[in-house]
């Protein structure tokens, strides 16, 4: 997700054949047949910027106070947990296939408890779901637009165990809408800082007049008293239902929908209101509005490779563990008794060890699992999962644009999720003459097999919508400078109803064999936060197996445990 996660670079075929061909030239994609990401270079007449460190230009809020929610002590517990354990006698050998940051955290968490992780991944780029590339003028270009949340505990908690709390750049408490029916203006959601949770968000929604009506605030306030009430077994209840569906179930205006949560749920899972479940707002609006900081936003300061994922990869490397790049696995191959032997590399590399772990976006998963695990119910119910298309724009303008904010943006356009000004928001990508902007195209499904110029096209329409004084969909006015297009044809799984019986545990019925990502069980779903903690709870599940992983014992397999929290 973007607001609420992030976006994937898994990128496979459609399986039911909607999507034949996303460029030319496919590269195999852990051991299977699959598309490479198109990436669009455009380039008219730009001067490259000269390389330097990362310079101060503009003013962050301060970093919130975090540090005594129950969340933030839940998960620095958690983190404890793994530096406090007693140190192995014979550490593990731990093969983790995929370097997102579930395979990431995994990794840490593992050798912060003294054991060897052995982190594999395809391709030549740290960061899965967050990776990012230079191009030939030093510029960055990203897999999706990522948002780091007040809400997010783990993550906030890896950040301080790794000392980069820095390099987070908070934005101001609101949140920002365009407004549709007047191009060109926007409309604020301000949490003030001297209420405490849920009265600061109470007061937001109740300060904004503009997108919905006292009575529509009134008639939504009384449809989400049963989520007040019920607590965590409501929301939980509320899986089968879709947005609209729960709206309407609970006398809500269809214009509550339209003018807030179509953008909601766009950029929680790039799909619209009448397909994502109930569970994930109302799993959101949980977060935002019980937590003082919960809604809060900050941007990384750089690119996520470099920024962030590298700091985990030395801390990983200076306590014994591995990572290896473009090591793509091509085959899991088996004992006799159906458990692991081996991962089967693509350049005929055999790496074995005393666990394994796949850390890879669920479609990935299904494509290598062996046939004889196929049938067997924790795998089967997987089928379900299905990564959402997305695609990630990124446009280089010849000036400067005015009808922006140093923050993130809910378009509420027909194709475009949330954006952000980048060359404003995030200090390595500063530039004080031109903007870039990056946006979510979402949803992407009926687009992701279109040509980059079509997408560029059907933007610029979106942005003269946008900037009616400064951009024209026939460059009249703003310039294209140059552009990338990023396409991810399986990003976060899809969540829509009644998938949440099918998320597995991270310990599988396979001894030895464990899950991570952020489609397995965690509470916070797509995101960021859900793919550190599916990551914690893998690593944890593999030292409450420890004495019989180090024993090498015979056939048997593992019953499913109930999830540790």
């Amino acid at each position: 997700m973007v607001v609420f996660g992030n976006v994937s670079a898994a990128n496979l075929p459609y399986q039911n054949g909607f999507l034949k061909a996303i460029s030319s030239g496919g590269c195999d994609l852990m051991g299977h047949r699959s598309f490479k990401i198109s990436t669009s270079f455009k380039t008219r007449t730009r001067r490259r910027r000269s390389a330097g460190p990362l310079q101060v230009v503009c003013v962050d809020i301060p970093r919130p106070e975090l540090e005594n929610t129950v969340n933030f002590l839940e998960a620095a517990s958690l983190s404890a947990s793994f530096r406090s354990a007693p140190r192995p006698a014979k550490p593990l050998k731990v093969v983790i296939a995929g370097a997102g940051l579930a395979g990431l955290s995994t990794a840490k968490y593992l050798a912060d408890a003294g054991h060897k992780p052995l982190l594999l991944e395809a391709r030549d780029v740290l960061g899965g779901k967050i990776a990012a590339w230079k191009d030939e003028d030093g510029d960055w270009y990203e897999t999706g637009l990522h948002i780091f949340f007040g809400a997010y505990p783990n993550v906030q908690n890896l950040f301080g165990e790794l000392g980069i709390n820095d390099r987070l750049q908070w934005k101001e408490h609101s949140m920002i809408f365009a407004m549709p029916s007047k191009p060109g203006e926007f409309s604020r959601f301000d949490f003030p800082d001297v209420l405490p949770a849920p009265l600061n968000g109470l007061w937001a929604i109740l300060r904004n007049n503009e997108m919905l009506t006292w009575p529509e605030k009134i008639k939504f306030a009384i449809g989400l008293l049963p989520a007040m009430v019920g607590g965590q077994a409501y929301v939980e209840a509320q899986d089968g239902l879709s947005v609209e569906q729960w709206m309407r179930k609970q006398g809500v205006p269809d214009r509550v929908t339209d003018e807030v949560f179509i953008a909601m749920s766009k950029a929680l899972n790039f799909i619209n209101p009448d397909e994502l479940s109930m569970q994930c707002i109302l799993i959101a609006l949980n977060r935002f509005l019980q937590e003082k900081h919960g809604s809060k936003m900050a941007f990384l300061d750089g690119n996520p490779p470099e920024r962030l994922c590298m700091p985990i990869v030395e801390h990983i490397r200076s306590l014994g563990g591995e990572v290896r790049l473009n090591s793509r696995i091509r085959k899991i191959e088996l004992e006799d008794d159906g458990t692991v032997k081996s991962f089967l590399l693509t350049d005929g590399t055999t790496i074995q060890g005393d666990a394994y772990v796949f850390a890879t976006p669920v479609d990935i998963l299904k494509l290598l699992l062996p046939d004889s695990w196929k049938e067997i119910p924790y795998f089967k119910r997987l089928e379900k999962l299905v990564g959402v298309p997305v695609i990630n724009v990124h446009i280089w303008f010849d000036r400067k644009l005015k009808n922006t904010y140093d923050h993130l943006l809910f378009s509420r356009s027909n194709l475009l999720s949330v954006y952000a000004d980048m060359s404003l928001t995030c200090k390595e990508y500063y530039d004080p003459n031109r903007s870039m902007l990056e946006l979510v195209f979402a949803p992407a499904e009926e687009w992701i097999s279109r040509t980059d110029s079509d997408i560029i096209d059907a933007t610029m329409k979106e942005l003269e919508r946008l900037f009616p004084d400064e951009i024209a969909a026939d460059q009249s006015k703003a310039k294209i400078l140059k552009y990338h297009v990023v396409k991810t044809p399986r990003s976060v799984y899809k969540t829509i109803p009644d998938c949440e019986p099918c998320r597995p545990l991270q310990r599988s019925p396979i001894k030895g064999f464990y899950l991570a990502g952020d489609y397995t069980k965690q509470k916070y779903l797509a995101s960021m936060e859900g793919a550190v903690l599916s990551g914690k709870f893998c690593s944890q599940s593999i030292l409450q197996d420890y004495e019989l992983l180090a024993a090498s014992s015979g056939p048997q397999k593992l019953s499913e445990a109930t999830l540790s929290t």
